[in-house]
């Protein structure tokens, strides 16, 4: 990025306080088309960049309970090295996040084949999914604060997918310290989506530490087990008496290491937790609480799912922003969805989008600490 280069978008002063937006040069992909990054800030200590590159989160600065900021989401310096990330660290997944079994599904009596990039199943969109966009941007002003909205197609057979699917999605940072995350798509024929965000956190703002003793909450009484490939089995399993249980809260590394055929399975928590919202109204989703720095995250989200991901594959092999190693449990991933493989389970809420229909989902971090 170049600092020198850059052009502040912050809107005329209304009757509400104002966050600022500036804007800078980010890089080139390949075939030379720009990218951009911009910064959303708020009079709260608050900052947060983001680019239209998979419309990726690229870091977040909130301060702990002392007032000193730093930045909590996982993440690279250069867009060189999102352009080859295979973590999804910080962007927009689609058109379906989570996974879809043999990469297949069935859709008013037709059978659509998708790109299969997870051994024989489909995962977050596929090869060329809604990370790798370069998504038409905006800058926008709204009672809860600054934004950006990001616009953009995926056309007829996109992956296999059916449907010319339009799709909208804005960041907009509060006044009270929210991240408020807001989706809208229709198509113009059925067609199958879910979109979810994928940051990882890390709240102590030191990456090269892990996230075990960070306590979390989760709204949930059930999860969807899976199998040995990470696809649900269709059971909506209790969480009661088991290491899935966090509806009261407690530390991720508690339990992460219990016998439990799950936890083998995801190699730690991978799991899709069933909310206690099937109306589709915003709901308390998670919390999480970091004691050191006093950091607090709170997701609210419409959505019936939260995956949480709690890095357990990351090894230490790549090296994010300031050179730092990411190693196992250096984050986790709060991504409210629909449940994994709904297309291919009719029990589960249906993920269909008909031509008359918009898809539409908000989902809200909120930033605080503990005083």
């Amino acid at each position: 990025m170049n600092p020198d280069n850059h052009h502040d978008l912050t809107g005329s002063p209304g009757t509400n306080k104002m966050s600022k937006l500036i804007k800078e040069v980010f890089g080139k992909i390949p075939d030379g088309s720009p990218v951009d990054l911009y910064t959303l800030a708020n009079d709260r200590g608050i900052k947060i960049k983001i680019t239209n590159y998979g419309g990726i989160i690229v870091s977040i600065v909130c301060p702990d309970r002392h007032g000193q900021p730093a930045d909590i989401v996982l993440g690279y310096d250069s867009l060189g090295d999102y352009l080859h990330q295979k973590m999804y660290f910080g962007c927009i997944v689609g058109r379906y996040a989570n996974r879809i079994a043999n990469s297949r599904f069935c859709l008013n009596g037709r059978e659509y084949e998708l790109n299969s990039n997870e051994g024989r199943n489909h995962l977050h969109g596929g090869i060329e999914g809604f990370h790798k966009k370069i998504w038409q941007t905006r800058s926008i002003e709204t009672q809860e604060g600054s934004g950006l909205e990001f616009s953009g197609v995926s056309t007829d057979g996109e992956e296999g997918y059916p449907g010319r699917l339009a799709i909208t999605f804005c960041y907009i940072l509060s006044h009270e310290n929210e991240l408020i995350i807001r989706y809208k798509a229709t198509t113009d024929k059925p067609t199958i989506i879910n979109l979810t965000q994928h940051s990882m956190f890390n709240l102590c703002g030191d990456m090269s530490q892990n996230i075990l003793d960070h306590e979390l909450m989760l709204n949930a009484d059930r999860i969807t087990p899976v199998g040995a490939d990470l696809i649900p089995t269709g059971e909506l399993r209790d969480v009661s008496g088991t290491p899935f249980d966090f509806r009261q809260p407690a530390t991720i590394g508690a339990r992460i290491k219990s016998d439990d055929v799950q936890l083998g399975y995801g190699n730690g928590y991978d799991h899709n937790w069933v909310l206690n919202n099937q109306g589709g109204s915003l709901i308390l989703a998670a919390r999480v609480t970091e004691p050191t720095s006093g950091r607090i995250l709170t997701a609210y989200t419409t959505e019936p799912g939260i995956q949480v991901y709690t890095g357990n594959y990351l090894d230490g092999s790549r090296r994010g922003k300031g050179g730092v190693a990411y190693h196992q449990y250096a984050g986790f991933a709060l991504e409210a969805q629909h449940f994994p493989d709904s297309p291919n389970r009719p029990e589960f809420p249906s993920t269909v989008l008909n031509t008359q229909d918009t898809y539409s989902q908000t989902t809200i971090y909120k930033f605080s600490t503990d005083i």
